[in-house]
């Protein structure tokens, strides 16, 4: 093989095992046993625009949030993983539904790429969730776009080091997961709505002046 034609390989095959060090993986799942417990709540009963973030007693570890809503459950709602190298460059990755029954809350795990984190480096994550709209809103970005009818997001928290590099071969765990809920967006406050209005009377009042003085 002639020099040149080496170079170029040994630098296609550096590179490619470059960007596959750049692809650590983690298990995205909020139940797996002893390791992980958290799961996503609908919206707080008595107050739905209320977004709560922390486990509650039963959680891994345990906590002391209460939440009123029920679990998510089926397929009418997404949960998402972002992750990144830190809290300003997450990006989505992989998507599940959730359960029903004993399952609510929960989604089934699975092993999820994360890109831009080399295998052996911890990654920054997030889970976000979001009422789907029987499929519709297939995004997070579509979801906020849409005002979807309730959406949230987990407290945002370092994994451990990603599966895929040097020795560390196993993905871990989501560990450091707590549970969240969806909430609804708040309504226009009633001093805003009237301010509004008081706003539009104005515009009327002189377009009705202007047109009187034609």
């Amino acid at each position: 093989m002639k020099p040149l034609k080496k170079l170029i390989l040994v630098l296609t095959l550096s590179t490619g095992a470059l960007s596959a060090l750049a692809q650590g993986t983690i298990i995205f799942g909020n139940h797996i046993a002893g390791s992980v417990f958290a799961p996503i709540y609908g919206p707080d009963l008595d107050n739905p625009t209320a977004a709560q973030q922390g486990n509650d007693p039963s959680g891994i570890p345990p906590g002391t949030t209460v939440y009123t809503g029920p679990r998510l459950a089926g397929s009418w709602f997404t949960v998402q993983l972002w992750a990144g190298p830190d809290a300003n460059s997450l990006a989505p990755c992989a998507t599940a539904t959730f359960g029903t029954g004993a399952g609510a809350g929960f989604f089934a795990s699975q092993t999820a790429t994360i890109s831009g984190v080399a295998g052996g480096s911890p990654a920054t994550v997030q889970l976000r969730a979001w009422d789907n709209e029987g499929g519709t809103l297939t995004t997070w970005a579509l979801a906020i776009a849409d005002g979807a009818p309730a959406t949230g997001f987990s407290a945002i928290f370092t994994t451990p080091p990603l599966g895929g590099g040097g020795t560390i071969i196993t993905p871990p765990n989501l560990v450091g997961l707590t549970s969240f809920n969806l909430h609804h967006a708040p309504e226009p406050s009633t001093l805003a709505l009237a301010g509004l209005g008081a706003a539009l009377w104005v515009v009327f009042r002189r377009l009705g002046g202007t047109s009187r003085h034609k």
